[in-house]
This record gives structure tokens, sequence and C-alpha cells, in this order.
């Protein structure tokens, strides 16, 4: 059911927290803000998560949208490259197809197109990797600066970017979700999960980022495509095998939004479903179809509005990533499970908590830095990228 690599630590204390704090079976949307409530977390303490999670969520919808509608423009462009549409219309034609498949009634729905971004994921990886080594082999190959920045504080605030960066791809803000619909015991088949996922990220994120930055060095864009196709110049691989990523990234993209959304979705549906109704009964179908449509629509209005795919990212994973899969669950688990105060699981716990805390707080201020100082080169609804 993982649709991305997740936080060991989050799935680890949250198997050992269970038959301490969390019933059995429970099949919430908001089943992370249930958890912490069950956890004996305060009501301030679940309204938090409750926040943190919709922003993550948001920000992965608003993201999957940029990312989908970016690589379809950056095919186009490499085929006819005065051609007339702009970034705007390419998020449009995304957004159509997720208000299609945002239909899906429920997680459980989706269990099919989550195996297809399993496979889908290890296809994009190996035609990327090969691409970029053929990139960097070719005759044409781009100059290659591995160089860092000048000044020291921009590094440290890059440095600290970066984290947050990395907290945003390798974590996974719905895993108490993915948990509630697992047949208890959970715990077990959650690790399990997790070290397929873990296998996973080992072949496709770090052989992508490797052979990325090896081919194009410190000028490698956030959206590895984009380098291989520059709008300045030929493609730096065939265009059939470029053409083929675009294909895999753009499904993957639609697969891991419809994932992210469907907690918004049954948060949303909360109200405005009745559970005696049919799931296809006019009374149900007719409020999921015009509220499923109206968020996406939202997000995919930001992401036109404001396309900071980098910036986001840093963004969301400072303060969404890092205080919910390194700081909640550590704390979380010395609340349930209390170990005592001399024990060495405790303290642990307690320097993951402060040092988390302080990589967050810092990652956010260097995201949100990194946005202010981009805002200087962009406009609204603008026809690029920012990285």
């Amino acid at each position: 059911m993982l649709s991305k690599p997740s936080t060991g630590t989050t799935t680890i204390t949250m198997g050992t927290v269970e038959p301490h704090g969390f019933s059995p079976g429970r099949r919430d949307a908001d089943a992370g803000a249930m958890f912490v409530l069950e956890s004996k977390g305060s009501g301030m303490m679940f309204y938090f998560v409750i926040c943190v999670q919709t922003a993550i969520n948001t920000g992965v919808g608003i993201g999957c949208i940029l990312l989908a509608g970016e690589s379809l423009q950056i095919m186009y462009t490499s085929i006819y490259p005065d051609g007339p549409l702009r970034l705007y219309q390419f998020i449009a034609m995304v957004t159509v197809v997720m208000i299609l498949l945002s239909q899906m009634p429920s997680f459980h729905s989706l269990r099919y197109i989550n195996l297809a971004s399993l496979i889908l994921s290890l296809g994009y990886s190996f035609v990327v990797v090969g691409a970029c080594i053929y990139a960097g082999y070719s005759k044409d190959a781009p100059p290659k600066d591995y160089s860092l920045e000048s000044s020291k504080s921009a590094r440290t605030f890059s440095a600290f970017t970066s984290i947050s960066v990395l907290a945003s791809v390798l974590g996974n803000g719905i895993l108490p979700e993915i948990q509630a619909t697992l047949a208890p015991p959970a715990a077990g088949k959650m690790l399990k999960g997790l070290i397929m996922c873990y296998t996973v990220v080992m072949v496709t994120f770090y052989s992508t980022a490797i052979t990325g930055y090896w081919a194009f060095g410190n000028k490698a864009s956030s959206n590895i495509l984009k380098s291989l196709m520059p709008d300045d110049g030929p493609s730096f691989a065939p265009t059939w095998l470029l053409g083929l990523a675009v294909v895999f990234v753009l499904l993957q993209l639609f697969a891991i939004g419809m994932v992210y959304s469907q907690v918004a979705y049954e948060i949303i549906e909360r109200k405005s479903a009745d559970v005696r109704k049919g799931m296809f009964s006019a009374r149900n179908l007719l409020p999921r179809l015009l509220l499923r449509s109206v968020y996406m629509a939202a997000c995919a209005f930001v992401a036109a509005m404001l396309p900071f795919f980098g910036d986001i990212n840093g963004v969301v994973g400072a303060i969404g990533f890092i205080p919910l899969d390194f700081v909640l669950p550590m704390l979380l688990y010395n609340k349930s499970v209390k170990p005592p105060r001399t024990s060495l699981t405790f303290w642990i716990n307690v320097s993951i908590m402060f040092v988390f805390s302080g990589v967050g707080l810092m990652g956010a201020f260097s995201s949100i830095r990194r946005l202010v100082l981009d805002a200087n080169r962009f406009k609204l609804f603008s026809n690029d990228v920012v990285d």
C-alpha cells in the first residue's frame, strides 16, 4: 500500500505504541490525529497533527500537479520549440485527469494503482539513469561543475534546505491512515512494507540523484528531465527514451497525488456523505464529484499561480514531514510506553526530538528564505518552474 518510501522511526514507533494507545482496526481517515488522541495527546496536539497532515497532503497534491504539468511541457517544447501552449495549460490537462481519478471512492480502491506506481517508479528510474549515463558519455556532454556556493552562510542555508527536501521526498505523512486499513496486528505488516520501500528507494531515488549529478553537476535541475531536454539545445538522450520517462513519471505522479488526496477527501466527506445511503447513490455521488473536483481545482490553481517546485518541497518537509516523522513519534512513545526516565531509550527519544526540532526550525527558515529570494525572478502564472 505504500506508494513512496516512508520514515522508519514513524512505523517502528507506531508499531510499538499501538498496543498501548491505538485501538486495533480503526478506519479513520484522520487516523494520525486519532492516534495522537488515543496516545494521551492533548487537544492542541490533536489539532496540530490535523493541520500538519492537511498541509502535507495539500502540498504533495500541488507538487504532483505542478511536476506532471512541467514534464508534459518539457516534452512538448522538445518536439515543438515554438509551440503556443504554456505551463498553466499543461497543468489544466493534468488536473482533468486527476479529477477523473479522484472519483475512486477510497484507499482500498487504489490498491492496483499503488502496485502500478511501484513498477512505474522502477521503470522511470532505470530509464533516467540510462539517459544520464548516455548524456554524460556523449560527445556533446554538458560541462560539469561540482563546486559548492562560495559563501559559507549560503552553503549552511542550502544544507538545511536540502535536509528539508530529503524529509519531504523520503517521508510519509499518512502512515497512520495506511496502518488503519490493515487487519490487526498491523505492526509486522507495516515493517515488511517499510523494508520493501527502502529497498525501492535505494534503487530509485539514489541511482537517479547520483547519475543526474554526475552528468550535469550543480546545474542539474530538480526535474532531471529538464536537464536532459534543455530549452536552448538538442536533447542529451534519444527522444523516444525521454518520452518513455515522461509517461512513467506522469503515471507515477497521478498515483502519488491520488493516495495523498484520499485523506483530505475522506475528512471532507465525513460531513457531506450519508453512510445510510449507497456509495454510488445520488445522495453521496454528487457531493463527492463536486467536492473532490473543487479540491483538485484549488490545488491546480495554486500550482499554476506559484510554480516553486523545489521551494515547496523544502517548506513542506521542514514544517510537515520533520515534526510528523521524527519528533511526534518519539514524544508519543515516551508518553504511551512510559520508559523509565533513567533509561537509554527515554533519552535517545528526547535527543531525537530536540535535534530534529532544531533541524526543522532551521530548515523552515532556510526554505522560506530561498522562497523569498526566488520570488525576485518570478511572476504569477509564470511559464517556468522555479527550482
